[in-house]
């Protein structure tokens, strides 16, 4: 198993630079990918690319390219830049995003995401292989039949013919698309007891293929907060655990709040998403049990950490991607050191 780490969004100020010390401390640490996220802020490619400029060995994955921000295409022609300009070291992380973001953002209707991933994917792949892409899909055209267009090919040359592709997945169907078309999962809210769960959705997904898991990169995102008292360490956690059950998305769409309903916290995650909803947000974040912010989280010290990291490795995952809730960015570059160690007691580390 191997470590992450998750630098989410630049906001503003100087926050880029922080992020970048938390990247170099990564990559010196032995960490594999560092991923960005794109909501209706920063992009990550660009995030990415500069990160990939000031570093030489830590991939760089983005978490996720919103699938109704750019064509197939483009994102084949950023992905294949990227891979260039970073000698090889790009992941690319593809989510359909929510209704909300998808609609009201970007103007592209929410309907059969399933369907479309599958065309998305086919059609990066084709153009990152340099195929003159010709595409009939119910949701992609290429060329549109009823113009000059004509079939194209990638101009530029990228280092690999092939850049790994993940998929952010949370409910059944998406998670057996993952195991269908991807070469890895990005998951959230990750409780190495109920990933097993989760994994058998994506093993069916690998079936279709004739493949089983190996190869495939589990990739768990797990918040981290050191401390000697679990209560104090889990309450940073608490606004980001209240917003996804809560509030990311529409009452009657979803997909974390219907994910903790799975995971056995449906009354819990009615009165997080009731409150949340009611802009009552302190109280939502009261109501987030302890309990499931100490499931899907490292807290504590390094011994309490190897412990669930060996969890971790035990229900499957082969990457633990790192997201730092400290409030300093010396307490966070202290809190990955931290997990390092706990990796190197634990003995599950490659």
């Amino acid at each position: 198993m191997r470590l992450g780490l998750n630098i989410g969004f630049v906001f503003g100020g100087d926050d880029h630079l922080d992020h970048l010390r938390l990247v170099k401390e990564a990559e010196r640490l032995g960490f594999a990918v560092t991923w960005a996220a794109e909501a209706y802020g920063s992009d990550a490619a660009t995030l990415l690319t500069w990160i990939a400029a000031q570093t030489s060995t830590i991939d760089v994955g983005a978490a996720v390219f919103q699938i109704p921000a750019r064509t197939p295409a483009m994102t084949a022609m950023t992905a294949a830049t990227l891979d260039r300009l970073s000698n090889g070291r790009f992941r690319l992380g593809l989510g359909v995003s929510g209704p909300q973001v998808s609609e009201g953002w970007h103007g592209v209707r929410f309907g059969k995401p399933l369907a479309r991933t599958r065309e998305y994917v086919a059609i990066v792949n084709a153009a990152m292989r340099r195929e003159t892409v010709s595409f009939e899909g119910d949701h992609f055209t290429l060329p549109l039949p009823d113009g000059p267009g004509k079939p194209l090919k990638l101009s530029i040359h990228p280092l690999r013919d092939h850049v790994p592709v993940y998929l952010a997945a949370v409910g059944p169907k998406n998670l057996e698309l993952a195991g269908e078309i991807a070469d890895g999962w990005l998951g959230i809210l990750n409780d190495p007891a109920y990933l097993g769960e989760q994994l058998t959705h994506i093993r069916t997904g690998r079936e279709t293929r004739h493949e089983g898991l190996d190869g495939f990169d589990v990739v768990a995102s797990v918040p981290v907060m050191t401390g000697d008292d679990l209560q104090a360490a889990a309450d940073p956690i608490r606004g980001y655990a209240a917003l996804y059950i809560g509030g990311m998305g529409s009452r009657e769409k979803n997909f974390y709040n219907a994910l903790a309903v799975r995971m056995g916290y449906a009354e819990e995650a009615k009165r997080i998403q009731d409150l949340y909803l009611g802009k009552q947000h302190r109280d939502a974040m009261a109501a987030v049990p302890h309990g499931f912010i100490d499931s899907i989280s490292l807290l504590g010290g390094k011994e309490r950490m190897a412990e669930k990291l060996t969890a971790y490795a035990e229900a499957g995952a082969t990457t633990v991607a790192l997201t730092p809730f400290a409030p300093t960015v010396e307490q966070r570059i202290a809190d990955l050191r931290t997990v390092a160690e706990a990796l190197e007691l634990a003995g599950v580390g490659d």
